[in-house]
This record gives structure tokens, sequence and C-alpha cells, in this order.
């Protein structure tokens, strides 16, 4: 299973890595098309248009801190650790689904089996945090077991 966690780790650094690359373009071309606008005789339109810029720009700065702490956190896991409760981390194998409890990465296939990157605050990860193999809980108005964890 460490080859399965070894993949899951891998995409997650890739999904960190394209988002990063794709806001970084997103920034600077925001950027310039501020140092392009040039100021005409329509004084608003040109104040507006290098205030919605400037608000495009301080997004996806936003978003690219965000994605600073999840490559943060993912520097915080070792795909080689296993055990046997829930750590940021673990492959956690339940009734309603697989989860990689790393980052909010979303759905993933490896080895022909899909499973979830979900942050160790998502939902449904703090309900599995700690527990092991057995542990049933409800979220969502469904009950969910965990049957393995790796």
């Amino acid at each position: 299973m460490s080859a399965i966690k070894e993949q899951l780790y891998g995409q997650c650094c890739e999904y960190v890595r394209s988002r990063e690359q794709e806001i970084k373009m997103l920034i600077a071309d925001a950027q310039e098309a501020s140092g392009n606008e040039t100021k005409s005789s329509a004084g608003d339109k040109y104040e507006t248009t290098r205030e919605v810029l400037q608000q495009d720009i301080n997004m996806n700065k936003a978003r690219l801190h965000e994605l600073q702490q999840q490559a943060a956190a993912l520097e915080l896991i070792s795909p080689a650790q296993s055990g046997s409760l829930v750590v940021p981390g673990s492959l956690v194998y339940t009734t309603g689904g697989n989860y990689y409890i790393a980052i909010g990465a979303g759905k993933m296939h490896v080895e022909g089996s899909t499973f979830y990157a979900v942050s160790a605050v998502a939902p449904i990860a703090a309900k599995m945090l700690g527990q092991q193999a057995g542990y049933s809980f409800e979220i969502n108005g469904k009950t969910i077991a965990i049957k393995t964890v790796a």
C-alpha cells in the first residue's frame, strides 16, 4: 500500500505545483493588464478597471498563500509512514469511499481505485482522525465505517 500512498502523495505535490503556476500566471497577467491600462478622458472607467484588476490580484495572492499552506502541510507528511490510527498521511478505506488524508486535492485515481485527497481539517477527515479500523461515524446522515487504515 505504500506504493499507492507514494503515488497519491506525488499527485498531491503535482496538484500544488500546477495550481501554483496557474495562479502566478493569473497574477502576472492582471499586473500586466493593470500596467497597460492607460488613463483616458473617461477617468472613472480607468479607475474602475484598475480597481477590478487590483481586486483580482489580491484574490489570487490570497489563493497563492492558501496553496503555500497546503504545500507546507504536505511537507509534514511521509508517504512511508504507516500505523493503525488515522493521521495526516493515512490511507483510509471506508464503506463510503477511500480517502488520503493530506490536502484538499479532490478525486484521484491510482491502480484502478478512486481516492479522495482531503485536508485533515475537512469534516470527514476530522471525524476519522485518531480512529482505527472498525470505527463508525455519521456524516451527512450516513453511517460510515473505517475498514482499513494504511
